[in-house]
């Protein structure tokens, strides 16, 4: 009977302390930006990082455009004009002189007076407008654009993004809804209209998109990052980390892919994998407090306070209002008996 009890407490204290352990586990990171700083997209405009639990946007987001980790603030008009390119010299004019790419030099009445149609010039009005940030002005070019001819899926692309900009998703995805009816072969549509599905927590169906996106554009880094992170949020990690394996193979330094996919291995109970990601995060962007913020806290989970200490500080010390690293740090000080 004596060995019978002693025997049962030691079940008793591991099944406890196991749980226990587990319990412990702090959390990563939850988003702490904005949206539209979340997902990546195409663009070349960088702003801050993303500061989901995975990692910009975006992010499309990104997608960041996802080179080297650059996140976004949404999606943004990425075609070409070749088609007013390859009109202007048939009427005779020397494109060095205007050409309605540079939307700076495009002159409206100059291209009236070449007889160009109306919606073409409201649509490079618009697109100036939007480069600009001047997106009231922008939608009313756009819409002035589709009035005159409701089948000119460029025009619905570029206002599906102002409707993007504006928090308008419900309208943006109608608008890349119908473009894409009429150019089901630009994988960019799809990827825009998943990054608004994200954007209304429609994650399915935003991954849907994505993956569209990618069977027309293999490789496509944009729509792989959108995708990554929206399978960390269904919680599914192994296709994360699959996704940003992927990534990271098309772009070395993107540290929000390696911060991203650290953050799957950590939820899978990885905490070796998930600090060699965050590590290689960090030599890529030592200034990045979030990563240290994960990195420390994967500490925390292998019970090596000290380290996890010393990472969260950074953290703190290079983003004074991070406070997710404050109440994290609060942990491993009473963990380590300190005031």
């Amino acid at each position: 009977m004596r060995l019978l009890l002693i025997l049962l407490s030691i079940i008793t204290l591991t099944i406890f302390g196991c749980r226990d352990k587990t319990a412990q586990k702090p959390p990563l990171q939850v988003d702490s930006v904005p949206l539209e700083e979340k997902l990546l997209s195409d663009t070349d405009e960088e702003t801050a990082q993303s500061a989901d639990e995975e990692s910009p946007a975006a992010a499309g987001v990104s997608d960041i455009r996802a080179n080297s980790g650059k996140v976004v603030t949404g999606v943004q008009v990425s075609r070409s004009l070749n088609e007013l390119s390859a009109l202007l010299p048939t009427l005779g004019v020397s494109v060095a002189e205007i050409n309605p790419v540079n939307y700076q030099k495009a002159d409206a009445a100059v291209l009236r007076q070449m007889g160009m149609e109306q919606y073409l010039i409201s649509f490079i009005a618009a697109e100036r407008l939007y480069r600009d940030g001047s997106y009231r002005d922008a939608l009313a070019e756009y819409s002035s654009s589709i009035t005159l001819k409701s089948d000119y899926a460029d025009a619905l692309e570029g206002r599906g993004n102002v409707w993007l900009k504006t928090g308008e998703t419900g309208r943006a995805i109608d608008d890349y809804t119908r473009a894409i009816n009429l150019k089901a072969s630009r994988a960019e549509l799809y990827n825009y209209r998943g990054f608004a599905y994200a954007g209304r927590g429609e994650t399915e169906k935003a991954i849907a998109d994505f993956s569209q996106a990618l069977r027309l554009k293999p490789g496509y880094a944009d729509a792989l990052a959108n995708r990554s992170r929206a399978y960390y949020q269904l919680g599914d990690y192994g296709n994360a980390i699959d996704d940003c394996t992927l990534l990271i193979s098309l772009e070395p330094e993107n540290f929000a892919a390696w911060n991203r996919r650290g953050s799957s291995w950590y939820a899978k109970q990885d905490d070796n994998r998930a600090i060699a990601d965050f590590s290689k995060a960090i030599t890529i962007k030592p200034d990045f407090a979030l990563a240290l913020h994960n990195r420390g806290n994967a500490w925390h989970s292998k019970g090596d306070f000290t380290k996890a200490l010393a990472d969260l500080n950074s953290a703190i010390t290079i983003d004074p209002g991070f406070t997710a690293a404050y109440a994290s740090r609060d942990t491993v000080l009473r963990l380590l008996g300190s005031d």
